[in-house]
C-alpha cells in the first residue's frame, strides 16, 4: 500500500487564509504587515522565488520590497540596510535570501540582523534562543515540517527521529524541534557510517542533505514517516527532485511528503506567519 502524502500545498492554502484574517484584523488597526527582503540581484533561483513570496504575501494583505544586492553592493552597504531596515517601526520582518553574492560576509550580515525581525528565524541570535528553549522566531522550514505533522496528527513524543542534514538553517533547527516535542534525535550527514542501517531505525525520517534522491526506498523502515525537505535539480529532468527517491520510498513509508508541493509551500507560509506575529507584537 502506497504512503499517505502529506500535502503540504494544500496545508499551506489553510494556513494562508486564517493569515489572512489575521492580517484584516491588523489592518482594522491601522498596522499593514511588511517583510522586505535582501536578495542577490543575478541569481535567478532566489528572484524567482522572492517573487512567489511576495505573491502570497499580496494576497493575504501584507506588503514589502524587495532590494537587490549584487557584486556592486559592499559590505558596509549591506550592513547599514540592515541597520535601516531594523530601525523601521513599520518593517514587521526582514529576510535574508540565500545565497548573496560570494563577496559578502553573510555571517556578519545575519549577526547585524538579530533576532527581533528576523521571520525566517536563521541569525544566530534566533537559533540561540531556539536552543535555549526561549521563544523566537522559529526557523522556517522546519516549522513548517512541525506544521504538517501537527495537522497531520503525527505522534511524535518517543518516537526516534532521524534527521540527514547537519545546515544551521535546516538539519540542526528540525533536530531541535523534534526534541522539543519529545523525539529522540539523531543528527546523521552525508559522511556518517552506515548512514542506510541508520535511517531503516528511523520512525520520524527528515532528509535533508541535498543530494538528489540519495535515500532510497529500501532504507526506509516500514510505516515510517518520511519528511523531504531536499529540492535539486537534476541534468535533464524536469523540476524539482527530492533527497528521497519518491517513487521506491512511497511503496514503504506510512507517510511522505512529495516534491514539489510539500515542504516547500510550508516554508513560505511559516515565514509569512512569522511575519504576521511580528506584525501583532508590534501592538503588545
Amino acid at each position: 500500500m502506497s504512503a499517505q502524502i502529506l500535502d503540504g500545498l494544500g496545508l499551506s492554502r489553510v494556513v494562508r487564509a486564517a493569515l489572512k484574517e489575521r492580517v484584516d484584523a491588523l489592518r482594522e488597526r491601522g498596522v499593514i504587515p511588511r517583510l522586505d527582503v535582501l536578495v542577490a540581484a543575478h541569481d535567478p533561483a532566489s528572484l524567482s522565488y522572492v517573487k512567489m513570496k511576495h505573491t502570497w504575501a499580496a494576497k493575504a494583505g501584507m506588503v514589502g520590497e524587495s532590494f537587490p544586492v549584487d557584486e556592486s553592493t559592499t559590505q558596509a552597504e549591506l550592513i547599514d540596510k540592515i541597520a535601516e531596515l531594523n530601525a523601521n517601526p513599520l518593517v514587521h520582518g526582514i529576510l535574508l535570501q540565500h545565497p548573496l553574492p560570494k563577496h559578502l560576509d553573510e555571517d556578519e550580515a545575519l549577526l547585524a540582523l538579530g533576532s527581533e525581525k528576523d521571520v525566517d528565524g536563521i541569525s544566530p541570535l534566533s537559533l540561540g534562543l531556539l536552543v535555549a528553549d526561549l521563544p523566537g522566531f522559529r526557523c522556517a522550514t522546519p516549522l513548517g515540517i512541525m506544521t504538517l505533522l501537527d495537522h497531520y496528527q503525527i505522534p511524535v513524543k518517543g518516537k526516534r527521529a532521524v534527521v540527514v542534514g547537519r545546515s544551521v538553517i535546516l538539519g540542526k533547527p528540525a533536530a531541535l524541534m523534534l526534541l522539543q516535542k519529545h523525539a529522540t534525535v539523531t543528527i546523521a550527514h552525508s559522511r556518517t557510517e552506515d548512514l542506510e542501517g541508520l535511517c531503516r531505525e528511523a520512525d520520524i525520517l527528515v532528509a535533508a542533505v541535498g543530494k538528489p534522491e540519495m535515500i532510497k526506498g529500501s532504507w526506509i523502515k516500514p510505516g515510517a514517516v518520511v519528511i523531504d525537505a531536499g529540492y535539486n535539480r537534476v541534468e535533464g529532468r524536469q523540476g524539482d527532485v527530492g533527497d528521497v527517491e519518491f517513487e521506491s520510498a512511497k511503496e514503504v513509508a506510512g507517510w511522505i511528503t512529495p516534491v514539489p508541493g510539500g515542504v516547500g509551500p510550508m516554508t513560505v507560509a511559516s515565514l509569512l506567519s512569522n511575519a504576521v506575529l511580528s506584525a501583532e507584537k508590534s501592538l503588545a
